[in-house]
């Protein structure tokens, strides 16, 4: 049987960079709800070129998974309740057609539906730099709900490693979605401390 609701999660990925963000995500989804994924053929493209990983690797950390044209698919209906979607990474085209409320894909038309239900919609945006109509669209999106929420990790856990910093990321947008966890120290939590002048170094995990 399907989990209820409240346990139901839709992750969109799109064709912008920052792959590491939705497979962080995914990852920590799959033991703590029922996660329906949502992968454009864009999204694939820079999956492969970003992780070098199979389809595989995503495709099993969900639930169930549609293709970007399936618009018969579950996430299109409103009455298919779920507790909120996510697009990480989402491209500035996706976010145009998500702000201008187009369903000419699966993506848009779940995001859409999940705004006209008043469901948070976290659109993790990925570009820069920035021009006029990306800012635009960023407060259209927002005007209609959604939480737009650039892919711009912070600095204050002093992070060591590149998942790390995904993870500090991945923390924000799992908040944003009101989802317990455990990904990243918070800010005045013990493993925090004063900022200082030390130098922060930043490598590969597991380096």
């Amino acid at each position: 049987m399907s989990q209820p609701a409240r346990n139901r999660i839709v992750l969109a990925v799109t064709g912008a960079s920052g792959m590491a963000y939705a497979e962080t995500l995914a990852g920590y989804l799959q033991n703590f709800c029922e996660l329906h994924l949502i992968v454009s053929q864009a999204g694939w493209l820079v999956w492969n070129q970003e992780l070098g990983l199979p389809q595989e690797s995503l495709l099993g950390k969900a639930h169930c998974s549609y293709a970007q044209d399936d618009l018969a698919a579950p996430p299109a209906s409103g009455s298919w309740q779920h507790q909120g979607m996510v697009v990480c990474p989402c491209s500035m085209a996706s976010l145009a057609a998500i702000a201008h409320g187009l369903g000419n894909n699966l993506i848009h038309r779940a995001a859409d539906v999940t705004l006209k239900e008043r469901r948070p919609l976290v659109l993790v945006a990925r570009e820069t730099p920035l021009n006029a109509i990306h800012l635009e669209n960023m407060l259209a999106a927002t005007r209609a709900g959604a939480v737009v929420m650039p892919a711009s990790p912070g600095f204050y856990h002093r992070p060591r490693t590149l998942q790390e910093l995904v993870d500090q990321l991945a923390g924000r947008i799992l908040d944003a979605l009101r989802i317990d966890h455990s990904l990243t120290p918070r800010w005045g939590e013990q493993h925090n401390v004063a900022p200082s002048s030390r130098a922060i170094t930043v490598g590969l995990a597991g380096e």
